[in-house]
């Protein structure tokens, strides 16, 4: 039986700008972007990716089930009655992007009524989810998501969580770090990026904000930091800092966390080696952020790169 990848969170319409200055319409999310990119690396024999998330009945939801059914990605939705997906649209400056969202009504903020796929985990699988899952729930939906998180944990789940923090989701800035630190909690495998976690808890350097989140419960704090080097450390003590080679040009930044965390999850599920996952992690982020959109193919060369098979 292969092992599951249960991504956790929203998928959206995506409206991606092209060269020509018009906008391409798309399907795109931070945690489904990552089960997108786990798909294309993993084996499927090895490796069964799921998303769990809430969709509409109209035809919007029904394109967006297609596209993830077509993906080669398990769709695990519940289906509200009179919902539809939630919309944003990206903003481009110098492969840097900004985003406006249209997502008060999305289906997705009412996941957390429908968790039978975390049940259906067991030792050894992975269920991934990040601060936007969290901020796009209401209370009580977040309360009932981690519980289901730590029942998961305590069957032998690895639960992994990437703050992917967003202060405009939240009613105030205090109220995203506490959540943040709650849902952190649930986890054995967090993975912060430095610049955000600077800018709302302070954080003086990457190591400070791994050992916050190691102290705060989790095993492994993995902290990117754009160009700077990744930042490992667990609990027992190990760790190390990892390089990435330059980029020669960046075109789009959008997905670059997303796809690093999916490498970096498909190697440590397949293999359990850290320093091997961090340079696939960022492997992939180098070859998305040279193309545009949320959602770059990856070639087979690609892949080989990413899954370690060149020297380092």
């Amino acid at each position: 039986m292969p092992r599951r990848f249960l991504s956790i969170g929203e998928c959206m319409i995506e409206f991606a700008p092209t060269p020509a200055g018009t906008y391409a319409v798309g399907f795109a999310g931070d945690t489904f972007n990552t089960a997108w990119y786990a798909r294309q690396l993993a084996d499927a024999d090895q490796i069964d990716v799921g998303f769990l998330s809430a969709v509409g009945d109209d035809d919007l939801s029904k394109q967006l089930t297609g596209f993830v059914k077509n993906a080669g990605i398990t769709p695990e939705f519940a289906t509200i009655r009179g919902g539809s997906p939630g919309v944003y649209m990206i903003f481009l400056s110098e492969g840097e992007r900004s985003f406006q969202y249209w997502r008060s009504q999305s289906a997705a903020r009412r996941l957390a009524e429908d968790l039978t796929a975390l049940k259906g985990l067991s030792a050894g699988d992975m269920a991934y989810f990040s601060g936007i899952t969290m901020a796009i729930l209401d209370e009580p939906a977040r309360g009932l998501l981690l519980a289901a998180l730590a029942e998961a944990a305590a069957r032998g789940v690895q639960v992994v969580f990437d703050p992917n923090l967003r202060p405009r989701l939240w009613r105030s800035n205090e109220d995203m770090c506490t959540w943040t630190m709650k849902a952190a909690a649930a986890a054995a495998i967090v993975l912060p990026s430095f610049e955000d976690e600077a800018v709302h808890f302070g954080d003086p350097d990457p190591a400070a904000t791994a050992q916050r989140y190691l102290d705060g419960g989790a095993r492994l704090a993995v902290v990117k930091d754009g160009e700077g080097p990744v930042v490992v450390q667990s609990s027992d003590g190990d760790g190390f800092r990892y390089q990435p080679a330059p980029v020669a040009a960046v075109a789009d930044t959008t997905a670059a966390g997303d796809s690093f965390n999916a490498a970096f999850l498909v190697e440590y599920l397949e293999r359990g080696r850290a320093r091997e996952a961090v340079r696939a992690g960022c492997a992939l982020a180098a070859h998305v952020i040279g193309s545009r959109g949320a959602l770059v193919p990856v070639s087979q060369l690609d892949l080989i790169a990413c899954r370690n098979r060149l020297s380092a």
